[in-house]
């Protein structure tokens, strides 16, 4: 045999060996000189999302950096972070900003992206609102600042940050840092619109005019994926409102190259990549490689047809379930897919036949999906589960039973490697980058519970860390007692969860049958560990495993093979697939009420168990669960204009989408009425 051979077998061999995700944490082992709440609330929604603490580590492994916001809502801090033990070092810096949206770290210090307030005393920003900002510190110094937006940094249009959205990276082989986040004009044409911005500032801490560089590009952006590349424009992803997915690093607009169709509102993209505190490691580069892979949440696509607003090439659709799935796309470069691009065929029946599905199932919903790469061929994918999903026609976030975080190694070619594995007391809340031949990332120790709104959730000075390796070695310090999680969340009709806490040689075992929405049933039955470790070894006291089943579905509720129409209007609906629907029986008509806009003094509000009953005169707009205000669902931004009001948008939104929902099947568009391209109201 001859060696060129028998190396090129070997190294197929290696490629293709599967690995099971094996989960090390430190629970609470960064003390904060601050406290830090770490829940950020879903915007309309308001349900919980995890407040993002950007984690990096340097180009030579040796340091690593956590930036947060205070509790105060007024300062962030950037801590430097023991890459052994994950305790910190030294003292952190600090500066008066109002989130934490971005951090890269280098090899004497970090380049932190944060809101703060603008200067000058022209050309400021309407309502004091913030800015986005880059903060360069090198050897404990500021070295400097540069604003990305606001009065004086664009000429054709001006523009603020209300939401930090967004995500920050560096290239070494360009010397440039990208900076991709949401924002909102203030000037020029697109004055009172919401949008998002690309910019790049070199190693001097200087604004770069260039064109892959934009001021103002895919509408209502807030899903926004970066990765660096050798050269601009790097690598970049937006999910729009106006219907899908782009892979936008040529076009740095919502066009380029289509990755996926989803169900969207005017205003709402749909959350696929975290919606509120999201926006970050969702699209990554695999080392060495001109490859990459990108991680979202999806509705899936059903009945594709033509975008009112936008016109054609644009298309809308129906969503396949009203719960999400997660999903992968792998590309070949910075800017094409590996795949098939999805479809724009006005009339498609299905329209996400290009997914690449990590989960599929009708009755579980998923969020928080995040991917990192572990090296030039493996990635890990991960997600929460919720059993029991509650689950609205409008696409944001859903309410259910929190039943796990999971973690799937995935390849380069998009193949699944090895098993999933899901731990109940691991979450993922901040960036995930490679420590020491592991992926780790930051998460707080708390109770996560995700069944109903949550503003602020219990201040902490801790941060706790976890690792995940897809061989079971570590060089990090491991405590002597072990975690047996289950090793995978199924979907099925009983919504079996196994969940266990602090085992020591007890093997967690999972099984159940799934039942997918293509009918296809699935038994599984896996086994796997995880390792507990801290800072000083503890010992752990066994406890057995338990086992919790949610209830049955209600017999009203629809299911796939039924038609939602069977369904009241004034019902909560849980998720489920949506079947094509061609007509609603008791409404003859989609004509919205003669009228003004209603006002929050002039809707009928009534709470019928649990749910918000939202009506003007007999007309029923939507129905929510949880929320016991209607504040509470449409959560304002965090200023009043834009038409960004409680109702401005939120009621029409509310309304268009009930139409897209109900009428996809016959080609019905959804009328836009006085609400423009952007969600504002004309």
């Amino acid at each position: 045999m001859r060696p060129s051979f028998f190396v090129s077998v070997l190294a197929s061999s290696l490629a293709c060996v599967t690995a099971d995700p094996v989960i090390t944490s430190f629970p609470n082992s960064l003390a904060l000189d601050a406290s830090f709440d770490p829940i950020i609330a879903a915007y309309w929604t308001g349900l919980p999302h995890h407040r993002r603490t950007p984690f990096s580590v340097s180009p030579d492994g040796k340091s690593a950096y956590l930036a947060y916001l205070d509790s105060t809502l007024k300062k962030v801090y950037v801590q430097q972070v023991d890459t052994s033990t994950f305790a910190a070092i030294g003292t952190a810096f600090s500066t008066t900003g109002y989130e934490a949206a971005g951090l890269v770290a280098q090899n004497d210090g970090f380049a932190l992206m944060a809101t703060v307030d603008a200067t000058g005393s022209t050309n400021l920003p309407p309502d004091n609102t913030h800015i986005i900002t880059l903060i360069r510190v090198a050897n404990g110094t500021e070295s400097w600042r540069t604003p990305l937006n606001g009065p004086g940094v664009h000429t054709t249009e001006l523009t603020d940050t209300p939401d930090a959205n967004g995500d920050l990276v560096y290239s070494t082989a360009s010397g440039l840092y990208a900076a991709y986040f949401v924002v909102a004009a203030y000037s020029g044409d697109a004055s009172g619109h919401y949008g998002d911005s690309i910019q790049y500032v070199n190693d001097a801490g200087v604004l770069q005019d260039i064109s892959s560089a934009s001021v103002f590009g895919c509408s209502h952006n807030t899903g926004i994926g970066l990765e660096a590349a050798d050269a601009p424009p790097f690598a970049s992803v937006c999910a729009e409102d106006h219907g899908a997915i782009w892979l936008n690093t040529e076009t740095q607009y919502m066009s380029g190259v289509k990755i996926a169709n989803e169900n969207t509102t005017n205003g709402v993209s749909g959350e696929p990549m975290g919606g509120m505190g999201g926006s970050y490691s969702n699209l990554a580069l695999f080392p060495d490689t001109t490859n990459y892979i990108f991680a979202w949440q999806s509705r899936g696509a059903l009945n594709l047809y033509t975008d009112s607003w936008m016109g054609s090439p644009y298309t809308q659709c129906s969503p396949r379930w009203l719960n999400h799935n997660v999903a992968i796309a792998t590309m070949n470069s910075k800017s094409t897919l590996a795949g098939t691009e999805a479809s724009s065929a006005v009339g498609a029946a299905e329209g996400d036949t290009q997914v690449n599905w990590i989960t599929k199932s009708d009755t579980v919903d998923h969020q928080n999906v995040h991917v990192a790469t572990l090296n030039s061929t493996l990635s890990l994918v991960t997600w929460e589960s919720l059993t029991s999903p509650n689950c609205q026609p409008v696409p944001l976030s859903c309410s259910g039973t929190y039943a796990g975080t999971s973690f799937q190694f995935v390849d380069s070619s998009g193949t699944k490697s090895g098993s999933e594995v899901v731990n109940t007391d691991v979450f993922v809340s901040g960036d995930m980058a490679v420590v020491g031949g592991k992926i780790c990332w930051p998460y707080v120790a708390m109770t996560w519970d995700l069944s109903a709104p949550k503003s602020t959730g219990t201040l902490t000075q801790k941060m706790s860390f976890a690792c995940a390796a897809a061989d079971g070695t570590s060089s990090l310090p491991v405590a002597s007692s072990a975690v047996g999680t289950s090793s995978s969340v199924v979907a099925s009709s009983s919504a079996v969860v196994v969940s266990s806490s602090a085992i020591s040689g007890v093997e967690a075992v999972a099984s159940s049958t799934a039942v997918l929405s293509s009918a296809e049933a699935i038994t599984t039955s896996q086994t796997a560990g995880t390792t507990s470790a801290s800072i000083e070894p503890a010992t752990t006291t066994p406890e057995s495993v338990t086992t919790s089943a949610a209830g049955a579905l209600s017999s009203s509720i629809p299911t796939s093979s039924e038609s939602l129409a069977s369904a009241p209007l004034t019902s909560t609906i849980t998720a489920t697939s949506i079947p094509v629907l061609t007509s609603v029986p008791g409404i003859t008509s989609f004509l919205e009420p003669a009228g003004p806009i209603p006002t929050d003094s002039s809707i009928a509000v009534s709470l019928v168990s649990s749910t918000l009953l939202v009506a003007d005169n007999s007309y029923t707009i939507a129905t929510y669960p949880n929320p016991t205000s209607i504040s509470n669902f449409y959560l304002a931004r965090p200023t009043g204009r834009f038409g960004h009001s409680a109702w401005g948008q939120g009621w029409r939104a509310a309304v268009a989408s009930a139409k897209a929902s109900a009428s996809v099947a016959s080609g019905v568009s959804r009328g836009e009425g006085e609400v423009d391209a952007c969600g504002e109201r004309a």
